[in-house]
């Protein structure tokens, strides 16, 4: 089977503690869509910006979106929330399994500076599985605007990128470009979920592995269940996008190799099983 449900949800988020109502939103919108299987909310949307929320993990906040996900039976990426090590602060976003198993927790590669001042890099990629449907990856608001991001997870045979965002500036009609630019160039889903109200001016968007907008909200509060085909990932792959550029294949053909990335990429089972760069069937 390669159907899956996926509903993200643009809330108007205030500043402050917004755990209790993602909690609300999330059972409402399971109860009005109950095949959905995974939900994913925007970035920082627990709190908000402030850095004197963060926590260890794990910790109460990621104990109570475990919780959440055992109590609805659902895959869950609860935005993400700054988490303190140390004296160092991350902005990291949880993988929650329908059992509560945190599987993953992906610290933004590029924070966005110089205004997200104080958190600190993270230096691993993160890609899962979801068990008979596929591998999904998970990148943060700015690491977008970076192409090798999703580059990397595609690499690692990723098919569709969550992307958790809160954005609230005039650059909002860019990322709306550049979600699309990454499924284009990248063969894949990419759902970008963004905040609403005080945290964001909305706009969240999910793409498909040809370009196609499946769905973009307005700038309110918005709840959107979609379910996306796997399989249309790996015919496009195989076949190419509109039966044309087979992008991947290519990229993965080439002999040059680009001094930006100091060397090429290391081999790849995910594109090794594209098969090879020749006339669709």
């Amino acid at each position: 089977m390669s159907l899956f449900s996926i509903a993200a949800l643009q809330v108007e988020f205030p500043y402050g503690d917004n755990r209790e109502r993602l909690e609300k939103e999330t059972a409402r919108v399971l109860a009005r869509s109950p095949w959905v299987r995974m939900v994913i909310w925007p970035e920082l949307c627990s709190f908000g910006p402030g850095l004197s929320f963060a926590e260890a993990m794990p910790g109460p906040t990621e104990c109570r979106y475990q919780a959440l996900a055992v109590k609805h039976k659902i895959w869950l990426i609860p935005g993400s929330i700054y988490e303190r090590v140390g004296q160092d602060i991350f902005n990291t976003a949880s993988v929650i399994r329908p059992d509560g198993e945190v599987i993953a927790r992906y610290r933004k590669i590029y924070p966005f500076l110089p205004y997200e001042k104080g958190v600190k890099s993270g230096n691993e990629f993160v890609v899962f599985d979801v068990p008979s449907i596929g591998r999904f990856g998970v990148s943060i608001c700015y690491d977008g605007w970076v192409p090798e991001t999703t580059r990397a997870m595609v690499w690692q045979g990723a098919e569709v990128i969550l992307h958790p965002t809160m954005t609230g500036t005039i650059d909002r009609p860019q990322e709306l470009i550049i979600a699309q630019a990454n499924a284009i160039m990248n063969q894949c889903y990419f759902v970008d979920v963004n905040a609403a109200g005080q945290l964001g001016n909305g706009r969240s968007i999910i793409v498909g592995p040809e370009g196609d907008v499946i769905h973009q909200a307005g700038e309110v509060g918005e709840q959107i269940p979609v379910t996306i085909d796997l399989d249309r990932v790996r015919e496009v792959r195989k076949s190419g996008t509109l039966k044309l550029g087979q992008i991947l294949k290519s990229f993965r053909d080439t002999q040059v190799d680009y001094s930006s990335y100091r060397g090429k990429y290391q081999e790849s089972p995910a594109m090794n099983a594209l098969g090879p760069l020749r006339m669709p069937d």
